[in-house]
């Protein structure tokens, strides 16, 4: 590859006429020899033409000629053009220049780096999150997105439902589909908003609408944000992190996080014996079910061991709790 002006030999065809003389350093110039059959001179000037062929070429019985013409007009888009040289039985050699830009690296606009969240900060609160939707699928999406990483779920289809979920379990942030049948996410927001202890949840609403119009009704009713559908995955992670103030554990993170989740011996030694056979006989049957039920028995005030088992399950390391509870038992478990 060379960076300036590309001379030829005269065998060089006079395709680029059209081609202002290299000057300076503002092309790149390519070329590309083979060692092929060659092509005759008289044949240089019709290479470029749509669906011509050189006798070698057709003597191959390969292509469409084509695919000269198509590539001399990518490089002229570029600015550039496309030369020939040739010799039968010898080869052939192509070169093509393109105009190029010098930039200044700092002008040049960076997107950030999207970390995908694996897990949540160790020692956090239980954030409990409803989702609210009309669409199956919809909540479904969510669902998958939040358990695994170590939120409390739960859902509702209608905003009669939400109210009752929202009344019984008082969810840190609810996810409210704004169009609903039976009572829309606009009603349903208004009465959770109406009631004092209704603003200590916050509301982000879900809309599929484009119009900027409709962001401005949806905080008129209550809703503290607001996410158009479709919405990225970083964006739902981002939300909750604004309102409830959650930190995560990030893909790249990953040894320090499992370093700081490593479940040891000492972390049982807050919980009755029962209960460490019961855990056992759980891990010891792959009862990941049974499992979750188990933790959250334990006391919020040792969340951290709550948090290590939860990693455990959803990393699919449930056979490690078995193991370390086999080695402090006081008792048969087998």
């Amino acid at each position: 590859m060379q960076v300036g002006n590309q001379h030829s030999d005269s065998k060089d065809s006079s395709l680029n006429n059209d081609s202002k003389p290299l000057t300076n350093d503002d092309y790149i110039n390519i070329t590309i020899q083979d060692t092929g059959v060659g092509i005759a001179i008289e044949e240089l000037d019709k290479l470029f033409e749509a669906f011509a062929q050189t006798e070698s070429g057709k003597k191959s019985s390969e292509g469409t000629g084509l695919g000269l013409p198509i590539s001399r007009k990518f490089v002229q888009l570029m600015g550039g053009d496309i030369t020939v040289t040739s010799e039968v039985g010898v080869g052939t050699t192509f070169s093509f220049n393109i105009k190029i830009t010098k930039v200044n690296a700092d002008a040049i606009e960076t997107k950030p780096i999207i970390r995908h969240v694996i897990a949540l900060q160790p020692e956090q609160p239980h954030y409990k999150i409803l989702i609210v939707d009309d669409r199956p699928a919809n909540r479904l999406l969510l669902i998958k997105l939040l358990q695994p990483v170590g939120f409390e779920v739960q859902e509702a289809s209608n905003g009669q439902e939400a109210i009752k979920k929202w009344a019984a379990w008082q969810p840190h942030l609810i996810f409210m589909d704004m169009r609903m049948p039976i009572m829309d996410g606009y009603e349903a927001t208004q009465h959770i908003k109406g009631i004092i202890k209704g603003n200590a949840t916050a509301i982000v609403a879900l809309t599929a609408s484009v119009l900027e119009e409709e962001k401005a009704v949806v905080l008129s009713a209550g809703c503290d944000g607001f996410i158009r559908k479709p919405f990225r995955e970083s964006v739902i992670f981002e939300v909750i992190s604004k309102h409830l103030g959650v930190e995560y554990v990030y893909e790249e993170e990953e040894t320090t996080k499992t370093k700081s989740l490593n479940l040891t011996s000492d972390d049982f030694k807050i919980m009755p014996q029962e209960w460490l056979e019961r855990l056992y006989h759980g891990s010891k049957v792959l009862d990941d079910d049974l499992i979750l039920e188990l933790i959250e028995e334990i006391p919020e005030s040792h969340s951290l061991l709550a948090d290590k088992l939860t990693v455990l399950v959803d990393t699919f390391q449930i056979k490690k709790i078995k193991e370390i509870i086999k080695s402090i038992s006081s008792t048969n478990l087998e």
